[in-house]
């Protein structure tokens, strides 16, 4: 039997499992203390309890998947309208070295799935799945991808493989951030922990501020300001859902969200340095704050654990060594490259997301990091514009060059 929920029902669901998750960080001091992000932590909750739902009584919960994708597509127009180029120029050497750590590690991501499948007499595509299409790309690229391997390559349940897949990530993306950012700042005392109130003090002026970087900084925002916002917000996600359409089976096709992101920065930067007209970036980081933690409260509470359940041995097998590799490479590569301080720590638990689970998580996880430890401008200056539009387009040009050869 199925229960689907409406858009409304989704939301105030998805805010009780925000409050729920608000309320466990701040009373399980082990939660708080590895800087587990609240989302996914209330949304883990409410997937265990879907689960149990039907496991034990065959009842299906549905969540509305549109609203869940519209949040998605705010959130990334949000990236993009912050996106000053005055702040990618900031990103400067930092910015590249990160993204070249990134198609390193997405490179050596798919030889290692590949690798795996082959030694476990797997098809060797199931090991690209359980490489970059759903560990970085995500279930977005895992369902585009999916249909792609079962009807192009004969490879039966692709989707539902990449699906669990990118499960899989996602969950472990959020749980593993916080702790091997910890890690790292505790074994090379690069900062001490500090109080929730003077985290909230200690926010610069919002000309110097990242995306996303003090979630919980208050901003006196106008009527007016929001209605103007919310036009931008519309205007980008109207292109990109026509731009998709436009775009659907030809060479410079896209997933909507990069639409939706690239519109941003284009709107952003026209209005900016063209017209001479200033964008209110509070209200852009409050719509921007909200949609990320709402997505991934929708996410995440939409999980379909039983699906994990089902995974063959040899999957998970790639699965826990894929997650073994990527804690090694960020001890061993990233954060040597980037500099072996605060920020580099802050910024191997954002690529615990971007490549394990998805950029709201690489979000999340910088944040949980930053509310413990301090702030990493830095860090909110890379990880959106890396993981949000960046990473995608390499991951794209990665999985169609290997499938040339199969």
């Amino acid at each position: 039997m199925n229960i689907n929920v409406d858009i409304f029902g989704t939301i105030a669901i998805a805010v009780a499992v925000l409050f729920i998750g608000y309320f466990l960080v701040n009373k399980i001091s082990i939660l708080k203390q590895y800087n587990i992000p609240e989302p996914v932590v209330g949304g883990l909750i409410a997937a265990a309890v879907t689960f149990v739902l039907f496991k034990q009584f065959n009842l299906t919960v549905n969540f509305n998947a549109n609203i869940q994708q519209s949040f998605m597509l705010m959130f990334f127009t949000s990236v993009g309208l912050s996106a000053s180029l005055l702040k990618l120029k900031e990103g400067g050497k930092s910015l590249l070295l990160f993204m070249v750590c990134v198609v390193i590690y997405v490179l050596l991501q798919n030889a290692v799935g590949i690798s795996l499948a082959t030694a476990l007499d797997l098809n060797p595509l199931i090991g690209l799945i359980a490489g970059s299409v759903t560990l970085t790309g995500g279930h977005g690229t895992a369902g585009a991808w999916g249909s792609i391997f079962e009807e192009n390559y004969g490879i039966k349940g692709a989707i539902v493989l990449g699906m669990a897949s990118a499960t899989f990530g996602l969950v472990i993306g959020g749980m593993m951030g916080g702790p091997v950012a910890k890690f790292l700042i505790r074994r090379y005392q690069l900062a001490e922990e500090i109080e929730p109130s003077a985290a909230r003090m200690q926010a610069p002026p919002s000309a110097e501020t990242a995306p996303f970087e003090y979630p919980e900084k208050t901003r006196l925002i106008t009527a007016d300001d929001a209605v103007k916002t919310i036009g931008m917000f519309a205007l980008c996600i109207v292109f990109a859902n026509f731009m998709t359409g436009v775009a659907k089976g030809q060479w410079f096709e896209l997933p909507t969200f990069v639409w939706a992101l690239g519109c941003g920065v284009f709107l952003r930067n026209t209005l900016e340095y063209v017209f001479k007209i200033e964008l209110f970036d509070r209200c852009i980081d409050v719509f921007g704050n909200a949609s990320l933690a709402l997505f991934l409260a929708i996410a995440l509470m939409s999980l379909q654990l039983w699906l994990l359940a089902d995974l063959a041995g040899p999957l998970v097998i790639i699965l826990i060594v894929q997650t073994v590799f990527l804690a090694l490479y960020l001890f061993f590569v990233t954060f040597r490259v980037m500099g072996k301080n605060y920020d580099a720590a802050v910024l191997c638990a954002g690529q615990c997301g971007v490549n394990l689970g998805a950029t709201p998580t690489a979000i999340a996880n910088i944040q949980a990091v930053t509310n413990t430890y301090g702030p990493s401008h830095k860090a909110f200056l890379i990880i959106p514009l890396t993981g949000a539009f960046f990473v995608d387009i390499v991951n794209a040009v990665v999985i169609q060059t290997i499938t040339k050869f199969f």
